[in-house]
């Protein structure tokens, strides 16, 4: 973490939903640290990602170091320390995407959205990461957008994608 940050009271830093959700989980593991990744997932899930103060609040309801509870948040590659945009492009630069072209679809992707790898475009609507397989290497290549998979993917299908979103109101 950048700094030390120390908390006196969790209950400011997450919501009572937050707190009732993580204590359900709580239920499932014989020790609080067990519940460490769920916890993260849900602060994320309604947050968009994990601060440093979210963490420590997190850290402090499962007993555990802030040290602890951020090796296993920056372990994970699915659990953002930084803000990311409201759908994040998981790109898959696995050796089956690289046999059938991804590096020419990343390129694509990039130039539609003039970002690169760890970057969100300035509209915040999309965060690119790359990952090292989706599982879907017999239709490569591939990418996630949000929870939405994408194969077979070429420039007319990568133009189709964010212009279709882009013109969606519920975006």
């Amino acid at each position: 973490m950048k700094g030390s940050v120390i908390l006196t009271d969790i209950d400011s830093f997450l919501s009572e939903e937050e707190l009732q959700e993580i204590d359900a989980e709580l239920e499932h593991v014989p020790y609080k640290s067990g519940a460490a990744i769920d916890a993260l997932k849900i602060v994320q899930s309604k947050r968009g990602w994990i601060s440093d103060e979210s963490l420590a609040a997190i850290a402090k309801h499962l007993e555990m170091s802030i040290d602890e509870l951020e090796g296993i948040a920056t372990f994970y590659n699915l659990i953002y320390r930084r803000p990311v945009g409201k759908k994040v492009i998981l790109f898959c630069d696995s050796v089956s995407c690289w046999i059938c072209g991804c590096e020419k679809a990343k390129e694509k992707v990039s130039d539609v959205l003039k970002i690169g790898y760890g970057e969100t475009t300035t509209d915040e609507k999309y965060t690119l990461l790359p990952v090292p397989c989706l599982g879907a290497c017999d239709r490569a290549p591939v990418m996630m957008v949000g929870d939405e998979l994408i194969t077979n993917l070429d420039d007319a299908k990568i133009e189709a994608t964010f212009n279709q979103a882009s013109s969606r109101e519920d975006f």
